[in-house]
């Protein structure tokens, strides 16, 4: 806990890398917590499987006073009237009894159900140790995401102020034109209107600066206020060429999911183990006290509170539910189709990320494409720009030639900017869909 306060506040000193959000995001976001306690419970299942070799051991002890009215018939098996050992009377007089035993009991061999069942826990373990996995790459995806979004919403607020300050100076020079009668006041009232529409943009910009933020903040947990990006290249450079292939079955939700048919797979294992016989040896001992005489006489006092009469005996017994067999056939055509299910998951899970992969690499060519064009769109805004000015400077070109192309150049400067970014979060998405973001954010942070 000290280490997580002390790397906080370093981070809070400097602005933010996008390695050091992921690695925040990863510590701090609650479902990873969660994926890890179910992984704990799962490692507890194992051991609790695993006490199942260990011999039961029950002890009993009784006191009761009741009376000994014995009696001749037969009851089916119920657990509401007891069997005493009595006389044949029928009367209320009541005696002390007593017992105390206790019974081990201990299973030499069970057809291999205790080890399937702890193959079952252990698969159910792995299962969570994916879960973990996957949790913690979904997190990292969804950091990286909301980083680039902040990032992009930063530089679209950078460059709608660039164009309020650009229309604030124009509106200085326009002013001193008009002043001097050289220009009609409606030029000045045009430039304060595009002003004031930039400014709006800036509002508008910085309020998706703060949401972007906030939603750093939710998977880092730091104040927003501590957020300073750090993006480094990614709005300078674009990502160095790289052929990757796509190994769909290491993507960590593709894990997860085998992981879930094998867990699957081994309870029926352990169910098709469950229809063999049980062989328990057994060993008792055991001493039972009564206050009634053979012939019917009750004695006096504190007679039967204590055990006088002792028993043992060691025995091997036999279990064998012959009719469970109809029951079991049904579970296993149950977890048998579940299976199926987990199967044929597996397969969406594989198609799906074929096709994010085959999208994500199409949508990489054509973000490339485009950011090798939209420096060229910026040059020739800027110089249509210059010209639309001089040319209104000297009386050859309306004001409105100078709006649009002002206009015309702050879009051309957000797109340039946006371009590269948009390589970077198409780079993104084709590691994410490979299930490893680690080499994009090694070359992010270069």
């Amino acid at each position: 806990m000290a280490l997580l306060v002390f790397a906080t506040a370093a981070l809070q000193a400097e602005d933010l890398t996008l390695q050091q959000a992921i690695a925040a995001a990863l510590g701090n976001y609650p479902s990873v917590r969660v994926s890890q306690e179910q992984m704990n419970a799962a490692a507890a299942g194992i051991r609790l499987a695993q006490t199942a070799y260990l011999p039961r051991v029950d002890t009993f002890a009784q006191i009761n006073r009741a009376t000994r009215n014995t009696y001749y018939g037969l009851l089916l098996p119920q657990t509401v009237i007891p069997g005493v050992d009595g006389v044949n009377a029928n009367n209320l007089g009541t005696v002390w009894d007593s017992g105390l035993g206790i019974l081990v009991s201990w299973q030499p061999f069970d057809f291999g159900l205790r080890a399937a069942h702890v193959a079952s826990a252990a698969a159910a373990k792995d299962r969570a140790e994916a879960g973990v996995e996957r949790s913690r790459y979904e997190v990292a995806v969804a950091t990286a995401n909301a980083y680039l979004t902040q990032i992009a919403a930063e530089q679209v607020t950078r460059a709608a102020r660039a164009a309020a300050e650009s229309w604030q100076t124009l509106r200085g020079s326009i002013r001193a034109l008009v002043a001097a009668e050289l220009r009609p006041g409606a030029d000045e009232a045009r430039v304060q209107a595009e002003q004031a529409l930039a400014e709006t943009q800036v509002a508008q910009a910085e309020e998706a600066v703060e949401v972007a933020r906030a939603a750093v903040a939710q998977f880092t947990g730091m104040p927003t206020s501590d957020l300073n990006t750090k993006p480094g290249k990614m709005i300078t450079d674009l990502p160095a060429d790289a052929s990757v292939a796509l190994s769909a079955d290491r993507n960590p939700i593709a894990r997860e999911q085998n992981a879930a048919i094998t867990e699957e797979q081994r309870k029926l294992d352990a169910l098709g183990r469950t229809n063999y016989p049980q062989f328990s040896v057994q060993g008792l001992a055991a001493a039972r006290g009564t206050g009634l005489e053979t012939d019917g006489r009750r004695l006096g006092g504190l007679n039967g509170l204590a055990p006088t009469t002792q028993n043992y005996s060691v025995g091997l017994t036999l279990t064998f539910p012959a009719m469970d067999r109809f029951a079991i056939h049904e579970e296993e055509a149950q977890q048998s189709a579940v299976i199926r299910a987990q199967q044929a998951q597996y397969q969406v899970i594989l198609k799906e990320l074929e096709g994010k992969f085959q999208i994500a690499q199409a949508t990489l060519a054509g973000a490339r494409r485009v950011a090798a064009n939209t420096p060229v769109a910026v040059s020739a805004a800027r110089t249509a720009l210059n010209q639309a000015t001089a040319r209104y400077r000297s009386g050859l070109a309306p004001i409105d030639d100078v709006a649009q192309a002002q206009r015309v150049l702050v879009q051309a400067e957000i797109d340039d900017a946006l371009a590269r970014l948009n390589v970077w979060r198409a780079l993104l998405d084709v590691d994410t869909a490979r299930g490893d973001i680690q080499p994009f954010v090694l070359e992010a942070g270069q």
